[in-house]
């Protein structure tokens, strides 16, 4: 097994699942919902307060671990100012909506490329983590850069990079999960072993 960071067991694999979950529901539901665009801006506004509020309780528990909070701070405090950003001014102002969510997907973008480098050196967890970052930071681009669109195109470039996230955060989690699982039986065949060789002396 590839050498893990125990700094950042990653948020722990359980926050990746319930992220996952979410975002791909609501990126489903933005990218082929059949709603007006003030439905849609409250709906990723409530997913994004969610993803915030998800963030905070790992940031709590991660603090009682002396290790990985500031990583889910810095998270939470980007969804949750966006959030709020989107419900207060979102709807009344569509250029505004639309700036808010390309810096949010790029940032997100950057953030995930960020912990792909220095999180783990496990090529798979990697592998995800940078390719979602890439990702982001094209589609926020696209968003921010695309003026000739109508804001409907805009939430759903941003329905689809919720939707990658989703998948990949599932995917992203199950395998942390698996990781998780094997490590403990390593650590327990490691403790019979020096039992073992203990008892031998």
């Amino acid at each position: 097994m590839a050498h893990i960071n125990r700094r950042f067991i990653d948020k722990h694999w359980l926050v990746f699942i319930i992220r996952g979950g979410f975002a791909a529901i609501f990126g489903a539901l933005a990218l082929f919902g059949m709603m007006d665009v003030s439905q849609v801006i409250v709906l990723v506004s409530v997913f994004l307060l969610f993803m915030g509020i998800v963030d905070s309780v790992s940031a709590l528990y991660a603090s009682t671990k002396k290790h990985g909070w500031f990583n889910s701070v810095v998270d939470a405090v980007i969804d949750i100012a966006a959030a709020v950003a989107l419900l207060l001014w979102g709807k009344d102002d569509l250029t505004f909506c639309t700036v808010t969510l390309a810096v949010y997907t790029v940032a997100s973008g950057l953030i995930d490329i960020f912990h792909g480098f220095l999180s783990t050196v496990d090529p798979t967890d990697r592998f995800i983590r940078i390719l979602v970052g890439a990702i982001g930071c094209v589609l926020g681009v696209v968003i921010l850069n695309a003026g000739g669109f109508e804001i409907s195109t805009f939430i759903r470039f941003f329905g689809a990079y919720l939707l990658v996230v989703g998948v990949t955060s599932l995917i992203y989690g199950v395998h942390n999960r698996a990781q998780n699982i094997e490590d403990k039986v390593a650590r327990k065949e490691v403790r019979k072993t020096t039992k073992k060789v203990a008892k031998k002396k």
